[in-house]
């Protein structure tokens, strides 16, 4: 093996790093938001508790795999609240998680990102108007127009 190999490798395998993390991050990242819209999507349409949203939020982000570059902890360590609807038809979903970056990438993650310990926050939030702007009145208002 000659001396650019031997040099050349090492770079190799560190600039694979640097790309590979920030596809692990926007993979989870993806799935989280995807599992927000769905979660305020049905806070509206349906009659769920709080731990049926949850339970349901949880199915989804199992498409994460349990690997600290994706996610740490596992299903306990997800952070998943719906609020709303309320008066004005507003409901928001927040699902947060963990991520251990890989060395050479956690130093600048760490300065940059917001941290838990060794663990970078990831967050995703979505939020819903369920009540268009130009409807006015109450259910009465609506049930009166029919009598």
């Amino acid at each position: 093996m000659s001396v650019e190999a031997a040099m050349l490798i090492p770079v190799v395998l560190t600039l694979l790093a640097l790309l590979v993390q920030p596809a692990c991050v926007l993979y989870t990242r993806a799935v989280m938001d995807a599992t927000a819209g769905e979660l305020v999507r049905l806070a509206v349409t349906s009659r769920g508790s709080g731990d049926d949203l949850r339970a349901y939020a949880l199915r989804r982000l199992a498409a994460v795999p349990e690997v600290p570059s994706f996610h740490v902890g596992g299903a306990r360590a997800w952070e998943v609240s719906v609020e709303g609807p309320d008066e004005e038809g507003r409901v928001t979903a927040v699902v947060e998680g963990r991520v251990r970056p890989l060395p050479l990438v956690g130093v600048v993650v760490h300065a940059l990102g917001r941290t838990d310990g060794q663990d970078v926050v990831v967050r995703a939030e979505a939020v819903l108007d369920a009540r268009a702007e130009w409807i006015g009145g109450g259910y009465e208002d609506w049930v009166g127009v029919w009598e």
